[in-house]
């Protein structure tokens, strides 16, 4: 496994000086100790910026607000998952790196540490530049994808990129909102509940559009008005809130249809006890009482 390098920032005289963690390091490489040379470079040029130009936490909070009024950002910032028999809301990975820009001096990202025996080992961080405060999270990436049939290798380049990438994001999402201040993600969470629940689109072209958006990912009219407890056509602009957190968790992977919609448990349950008769007849006995 590739050794992750960390950065020491230290302010001294009016200028940082920044070594490796764990002592000096000289590489033998001559491009090598260019790349370095070159990191650290950049990496003091941003701790510099930050302390002479520091934010206005004011003017900060705003423009934060200001975007969440756009009504394309606000679809896509909210997801919603179950826990513990409710529904909880937050800010979505699209919100968080918007508030991230409008917050200014932070770094933030995700990158691939290794990539060796068909596991890829990233880390997803986010640095307050002006604070010094920084959130990591190192994760694991097996080269697979879930499939009906079952776990897929995979092996082209692109596909373990974007899956990566995918899985990078949850973790980015969170370093983000541990590094900006609590009130400021529910202020802005508000304000998108907000710009949606005040859209001018009609609230029948809304539910059109939720209706064919749900359509691909399986779930059908009869599913969202089983949850709901009503026709969608008395569906208010709160439950179209909701609805949209609910698709955005689905289509990002972070739940399952089944989480939501009590007709995909039962169908998965009818599935595996069919599958479980199926195995039964072609043992000619119980699967329960097969000793291996």
């Amino acid at each position: 496994m590739n050794e992750i390098k960390t950065y020491s920032p230290e302010y001294t005289n009016g200028e940082f000086q920044l070594g490796f963690a764990g002592g000096k390091q000289t590489p033998e490489n001559p491009l090598q100790a260019t790349g370095e040379a070159r990191a650290v470079a950049e990496v003091q040029a941003q701790y510099v910026i930050a302390k002479r130009f520091p934010r206005n936490q004011h003017e900060a909070y705003m423009q934060i607000l200001e975007s969440c009024k756009r009504p394309y950002l606000a679809e896509q910032a909210m997801y919603a998952y179950p826990r513990g028999g409710q529904l909880v809301e937050g800010a979505s990975i699209r919100l968080a790196e918007s508030m991230a820009q409008s917050w200014g001096n932070l770094d933030c990202g995700v990158r691939e540490v290794s990539q060796a025996n068909g596991v890829s080992i990233a880390e997803a961080y986010a640095i307050d530049l002006q604070t010094n405060t920084r959130v990591t999270k190192v994760f694991h990436v097996p080269h697979t994808r879930d499939t009906k049939k079952g776990k897929q290798k995979l092996t082209d380049a692109r596909d373990i990129y974007e899956l990566v990438a995918n899985q990078g994001a949850r973790r980015l999402r969170a370093c983000i909102l541990a590094i900006i201040p609590g009130d400021v993600v529910e202020a802005a969470v508000a304000q998108c509940r907000k710009t949606m629940e005040t859209s001018e689109i009609p609230i029948s072209e809304q539910i059109k559009r939720l209706v064919v958006a749900f359509d691909e990912i399986g779930v059908k009219v009869e599913h969202l008005e089983s949850r709901l407890g009503h026709n969608l056509d008395a569906t208010v602009p709160q439950e179209i809130v909701t609805l949209r957190g609910i698709f955005k968790s689905i289509k990002d992977g972070m739940s399952k249809r089944e989480d939501f919609f009590d007709a995909f448990k039962k169908s998965e349950k009818a599935s595996n006890e069919q599958a479980k008769e199926d195995l039964e007849k072609l043992l000619g006995t119980n699967v329960e009482k097969t000793k291996l």
